[in-house]
């Protein structure tokens, strides 16, 4: 079978702050970063993988702060190497404006537990080569951002995917294993101008005979200061 192949998917969100009265309370911390998790189980047995390469911005002092993992490797699930990076800057000194920008980076995406499936109900296997996503922030509000490459197995997935988008990954036999939601974006009730984004979100369906979910790249933000 023919594997689709893209070279690049990538867009942005983005969240003005709302005047309000008073001080509002951000429902969102000031930047925070991770490649991905996950906590899926099947029979019985479990596989997590404890948030990757995670980062948070120090809003009071200048400079990056940065996340590593290492590479991981589970039962039907392997990521590559992931990092991220939480950065404060000063731009206006005598006003005190500060801007940050939260980014989390990942490689090596290989979903293969849907392809040990047996007879029709086999899926694809789910391969991404390289991930990230971004949430930047001022005093005016924030930006999210995200880039997906070299994405692999992913039949029907549209060129442009819009926010929110969810994916049905299917067997061969038509069966809906899992579903795939893309650039999932909150914000907050009332709006602050803060925000949060999850790149990729694949949750398990009860026909692929797993529990659980995979997540692959997570950021939030809020207004600074």
């Amino acid at each position: 079978m023919r594997k689709m192949r893209k070279t690049s998917i990538a867009g942005a969100v983005v969240a003005l702050t709302f005047v309000t009265a008073g001080t509002a309370l951000a429902a969102n911390p000031p930047g925070t970063a991770s490649s991905g998790s996950a906590d899926f189980a099947k029979a019985g047995q479990t596989f997590k993988v404890a948030p990757l390469a995670v980062c948070n911005v120090n809003p009071d002092v200048a400079g990056t702060v940065t996340g590593s993992s290492p590479a991981v490797s589970r039962t039907g699930l392997k990521i590559g190497e992931t990092g991220s990076t939480c950065t404060t800057e000063v731009v206006n000194p005598d006003e005190f404006l500060t801007r940050t920008k939260s980014v989390a980076k990942g490689a090596g995406f290989d979903l293969s537990a849907l392809a040990g499936l047996s007879g029709g109900n086999r899926g694809p296997r789910l391969k991404i080569a390289e991930w990230s996503v971004n949430c930047d922030a001022d005093e005016k509000g924030t930006q999210a951002g995200w880039q997906l490459k070299g994405m692999s197995g992913w039949t029907g997935l549209p060129q442009q995917i819009p926010s929110g988008y969810v994916y049905d990954v299917k067997a061969s036999n038509g069966t809906v294993l899992a579903k795939a939601k893309f650039t999932d974006t909150v914000f907050p009730v009332p709006n602050d101008g803060s925000l949060s984004m999850t790149l990729l979100k694949i949750t398990f369906e009860p026909s692929s005979g797993y529990t659980g979910s995979i997540t692959v790249g997570s950021v939030a933000c809020s207004p600074t200061p």
